[in-house]
């Protein structure tokens, strides 16, 4: 899997490092760092939408976020 596939087209949301933090014994010790990743889902876009960030994705199949696609879902 490509960088760029790992990308929401639509809200540039990428995968990101989180740094964990355990406390133990009234002291914070760093734990693993991890890399979340977007939960990217294909959809289909309505050629009816209105929605500037959707604009160039018209009646189109892309892999978009799962924020992205409740954003599609919202009549406006």
């Amino acid at each position: 899997m490509s960088i760029m596939s790992r990308v929401c087209p639509v809200c540039q949301k990428r995968s990101r490092m989180f740094i964990g933090l355990n406390k133990l014994r009234g002291k914070y010790n760093p734990s693993t760092k991890r890399r979340r990743k977007p939960n990217l889902q294909w959809a289909q876009i309505p050629i009816e939408e209105k929605r500037i960030a959707f604009k160039k994705f018209l009646g189109k199949r892309v892999k978009i976020c799962a924020k992205c696609i409740k954003t599609l879902a919202k009549i406006k």
